[in-house]
């Protein structure tokens, strides 16, 4: 049975090892030394602090995946718009379980006020990450070419965002800044 859920401090172990995966082995992170527990749970702790989302994907007990979002830019302007970040156990992908996070992520993203998600996908090769994003209604909206440098050879930043909520067609409820 495949559950989804808020995350919790016992899933740090396996949010760890599923995000040391994607940096030792993957492109849609440009991070080259995988955090520690210790730094995956301080993430996971900044995401809640904020009123954010922060999401694992649990089959027969065991954490596959995870996702979250967090302010896209600290400066009080970017305060409705968040980026997202996705990450699957290797045996998690192929099977729509992305897209189920990434639907999930965006309902409660909502519910927090963000009225913009954004994708920084690392890697214009990710096909499988442009593919969830596409699927989710995502917009492609720009490409950083060049701009990181990871496993001896230079990778691409794909962009894409996509409106939730009432997006912009009406000002956000005041509130300070």
């Amino acid at each position: 049975m495949t559950i989804l859920r808020t995350s919790s401090s016992p899933d740090i172990p396996a949010v760890t090892a599923i995000y040391t995966h994607h940096v030792l082995y993957g492109t849609g992170t440009f991070e080259v030394t995988p955090p520690t527990e210790q730094e995956m749970a301080a993430r996971r702790d900044d995401v809640l602090s904020k009123g954010l989302p922060y999401l694992v994907l649990e089959e027969a007990g065991a954490v596959t995946g995870f996702a979250y979002c967090n302010w896209f830019k600290p400066r009080p302007a970017y305060r409705y718009s968040a980026e997202d970040s996705i990450y699957l156990a290797p045996s998690a992908h192929g099977r729509g379980l992305g897209r189920l996070l990434l639907v999930e992520l965006m309902a409660q993203a909502e519910r927090a006020g963000v009225r913009k998600l954004i994708a920084v996908i690392g890697d214009s090769a990710n096909h499988g990450s442009i593919g969830v994003h596409r699927a989710c209604g995502f917009e492609h909206v720009g490409t950083l070419t060049h701009c990181g440098w990871k496993f001896d050879r230079w990778l691409d930043v794909v962009m894409m965002d996509r409106a939730i909520g009432m997006g912009s067609s009406t000002p956000p409820a005041l509130q300070a800044a």
